[in-house]
């Protein structure tokens, strides 16, 4: 990196689910908490719902010992500056700064995540495809919002996830603050998806990510949210069109896998001032 530029950076969305991305194939960025949250900050920095950064599996100490060395590997953080295990929209924008960073070939890649490997299909009309894994129900709870009491069904999508399927008009639910869980169900947090049939198989979702807050999207939440839709609809696969704030995915639920197709775009690239990154 030339020493008169901060790291390079690259701002894309997967249904405005945004993110800065790191190039950083060798691990030589010192990426902290405190770094994170200012990046992510939409004030005093450059603003995201969470950070990418890009780096060879073998180049992160922490990378799942199942993930080859030499896959290029998803090291996402929330806002917050912890760490996630999977995040749907992250991969789909992590996959298309490959293809045109020039880093891997349009079409199926593989992409290192703390969930695994994920496989990832790049479309010429801007859409990709993420192979998702499956996506496994594991216990039913309960939260509330806004006066509403909702039931629904613990998804482990990689990530620990509650989806609740109600009538509720969800347009109105304030999800300002982190909505309750059962902490023995839930002991590193969760996301929290409301979902609202619109007939057919089209719902409309609203989440709110932990380590971030409401978010304009969220890819493994629309996996879970199709996983209860179906669940309500006494159904273990099938598909949904899943309408969230930020717009539109497609959702297929299989026996032993999941996939999520929606867009992801680039909306930016430069370099970091070099004394802010010191002292964000």
């Amino acid at each position: 990196m030339d020493s008169s530029q901060g790291p390079e950076f690259v701002k894309g969305h997967g249904t405005q689910n945004d993110f800065v991305i790191l190039p950083d194939p060798d691990g030589a960025l010192i990426l902290t908490d405190e770094r994170v949250q200012a990046l992510c900050d939409r004030r005093r920095g450059l603003g995201a719902d969470g950070v990418l950064r890009v780096i060879r599996a073998g180049a992160l100490k922490d990378a799942p010992a199942d993930v080859p060395a030499d896959v290029w590997f998803m090291d996402y953080r929330n806002a917050d500056g912890s760490i996630a295990e999977m995040c749907g929209n992250g991969v789909r924008v992590f996959a298309r700064y490959l293809v045109e960073a020039g880093l891997a070939a349009p079409g199926e890649l593989p992409v290192g995540t703390r969930a695994g490997v994920r496989p990832v299909r790049t479309h010429d009309d801007g859409q990709v495809t993420v192979d998702m894994g499956p996506a496994k129900v594991f216990a039913e709870s309960t939260t509330s919002v806004s006066g509403h009491s909702f039931a629904g069904v613990a998804v482990d999508v990689g990530n620990p996830h509650l989806a609740c399927v109600s009538d509720v008009e969800i347009e109105g639910l304030d999800l300002t603050a982190a909505p309750p869980h059962d902490h023995h169900l839930f002991p590193n947090g969760v996301n929290v998806e409301f979902v609202q049939p619109l007939g057919g198989d089209h719902v409309r979702m609203r989440v709110h990510e932990r380590g971030v807050g409401e978010t304009r999207s969220c890819g493994t939440g629309t996996v879970a949210a199709t996983v209860a839709a179906l669940c309500a609809a006494g159904a273990d696969t099938g598909r949904r069109v899943v309408h969230i704030p930020g717009g539109t995915v497609e959702v297929a639920v299989a026996a032993t896998s999941s996939t999520l197709t929606g867009p992801a775009v680039l909306v930016a690239r430069g370099h970091l001032d070099p004394a802010w990154w010191q002292q964000p």
